[in-house]
């Protein structure tokens, strides 16, 4: 069931609004939400919330033989999740256009960029590997769940560490935190995934006035009224991941180049603001092994 169209004066309101640069929630046009991180007791489950979008990432590890084509690198899956919780405008049991577009960006984004060293993954090359799952959960959509759902899908990432393994042989033995506390195995310590770069995806709404400058971070209500989205996923270096505009109105280059200046400066924030919480959380939980 496809939501309902705002009602023609809201429509108009909201377009009159844009036109001074003024948001209904108060932001600037350039504004994006500011996100908050709640980690949960297990490594590498997250809860990211931009405004009322909130979205749960986890992600599980676990030994498998590599593809045969690929027997030095390991394997990373992405799945996501939109349930009726996340909003009524969904389905239960059936997948919407909206999850199969984020499943697909989050491919782009979090795999196919090369964020993570597959090679690092390999244990034994031919017969063992890591598989990474990603499962992202939208808990509730108030606009814009693509950018929270990358951003709570790399935090889980950094977040994540893999148990000690040792090789012995062809024997492979995986050393858990709970059995190195037990047996003073003194070199038994989690180990953080070895991550090239760290993508942060922002997505601009443009309407259809030509008077009115794109939004950032578009609610929900912007999103439904806006002509068309483009994402950008760039990480701190200022190097572009991904570029999507599917559609929408005429593009100028001109404005896509200021738009992807404006994204380097947001990105920059948000990898400072990543890094301070992932320390602060590492440093409340950690381990010593005598």
């Amino acid at each position: 069931m496809r939501p309902p169209s705002p009602s023609i004066p809201e429509k108009k309101f909201v377009y009159d609004a844009l036109k001074q640069s003024l948001r209904l929630d108060g932001r600037d046009m350039l504004d994006f939400r500011t996100p908050t991180f709640t980690f949960g007791p297990e490594l590498g489950w997250v809860e990211c919330a931009m405004g009322k979008t909130r979205v749960i990432a986890q992600l599980d590890a676990k030994m498998v033989k590599p593809l045969p084509e690929r027997p030095f690198e390991g394997i990373i899956t992405i799945h996501s999740e939109i349930s009726p919780m996340a909003s009524s405008d969904y389905e239960p049991g059936r997948s919407s256009e909206e999850e199969v577009t984020l499943t697909r960006m989050l491919d782009k984004v979090l795999r196919r960029s090369d964020a993570i060293d597959k090679e690092s993954l390999c244990v034994l090359a031919g017969q063992r590997v890591w598989q990474l799952r990603l499962t992202v959960h939208v808990l509730a959509d108030a606009g814009n769940i693509l950018d929270c759902s990358c951003l709570a899908g790399i935090v889980a990432l950094k977040h994540f560490r893999k148990p000690e393994v040792e090789v012995i042989g062809d024997e492979v033995i995986v050393v858990r935190i709970e059995t190195a506390l037990i047996t003073h195995h003194l070199n038994a310590h989690p180990i953080s995934l070895a991550i090239h770069h760290t993508p942060f995806c922002l997505t601009f709404a443009f309407f259809p006035d030509a008077l009115t400058r794109p939004v950032v971070d578009p609610s929900l209500l912007e999103q439904r009224l806006s002509s068309g989205l483009m994402s950008i996923a760039m990480n701190a270096q200022r190097e572009i991941c991904v570029l999507h505009k599917a559609g929408g109105v005429p593009t100028a280059p001109e404005e896509v180049l200021r738009l992807i200046n404006v994204t380097s400066i947001l990105v920059k924030d948000l990898d400072k603001r990543v890094e301070a919480r992932l320390l602060e959380d590492w440093e409340g939980r950690k381990i010593e092994v005598t």
